[in-house]
């Protein structure tokens, strides 16, 4: 597999580390991938650290990595906000990390339903009814309604806790309206941010991720081959997303076992 494709894109969470244990031997994977001369990038669906805490993680843990090769959905959503709205007032559900650094990119955070012009979601694990409501009222006055990631649910140790799409659903359900834009995985702004930073024909790379709905689809979707380990959220009974090889974890890659 080390041989076949030229780029890996690896999803952090579940895939190289779960909660803040790294999966054993990935960074032994990583390392190998780079002294080979691949070319490497991570990407995350989760909001609630930045790209210098991720870079930071990963460092720790004996990895061989460069800050401009870690995407989050973060990162893709301040890159469309800024380019599309900017200055815009928005509110979010979301954690401090994501609300600072939309702030920090020119954007101003507002509680008031009648001056808010964008609601976001993302993974907020101080999610309470009134943030829905906030939420709710706004897009119900005509704000823009996106998400940073559209993921049901974040894999932690022990199982998995509330993440966006089910805020998502929520709010859908309550003002009648649908999402209209998200921004990580599997969508068309995540894949054009990686192309982007690799440089490399798609058809070249390997998609690594725990997920069908978000790593597998996103390879389905622009004809990317894909891995799927079983160390973080898995559904083999999602019939819809196929991966080209199901492997148990990231060191399956050099270790050459494919389920």
């Amino acid at each position: 597999m080390i041989q076949k494709y030229k780029g890996f894109i690896f999803d952090l969470d579940g895939t190289i580390y779960r909660s803040d244990k790294l999966i054993p031997n990935a960074d032994k994977v990583i390392n190998k991938l780079k002294s080979a001369g691949k070319k490497i990038i991570f990407i995350s669906n989760k909001t609630t650290g930045t790209v210098k805490d991720y870079f930071t993680f990963l460092q720790a843990h004996n990895m061989v990595v460069d800050k401009d090769e870690i995407i989050t959905s973060t990162t893709v959503t301040v890159k469309y906000l800024t380019g599309n709205f900017p200055g815009a007032v928005y509110y979010a559900i979301a954690e401090k990390a994501f609300i600072d650094e939309l702030n920090d990119n020119g954007l101003r955070f507002s509680t008031d339903p009648d001056e808010i012009q964008i609601v976001i979601v993302t993974l907020d694990r101080t999610l309470n009814f009134n943030k829905l409501e906030i939420a709710a009222r706004a897009i119900e006055n005509g704000a823009k309604f996106f998400a940073a990631n559209i993921d049901d649910t974040c894999p932690v140790d022990g199982g998995e806790i509330t993440d966006a799409g089910s805020i998502i659903t929520a709010l859908e359900k309550r003002t009648h309206k649908k999402l209209e834009q998200h921004f990580g995985k599997p969508s068309r702004f995540m894949i054009e941010e990686i192309r982007n930073r690799l440089n490399l024909n798609l058809s070249e790379c390997l998609i690594v991720g725990d997920r069908l709905e978000t790593d597998i689809a996103m390879g389905n979707m622009f004809d990317i081959d894909t891995a799927l380990v079983s160390t973080g959220v898995t559904n083999y009974l999602n019939g819809k997303y196929k991966p080209t090889y199901k492997i148990n974890s990231v060191y399956d890659l050099i270790n050459g076992e494919i389920l």
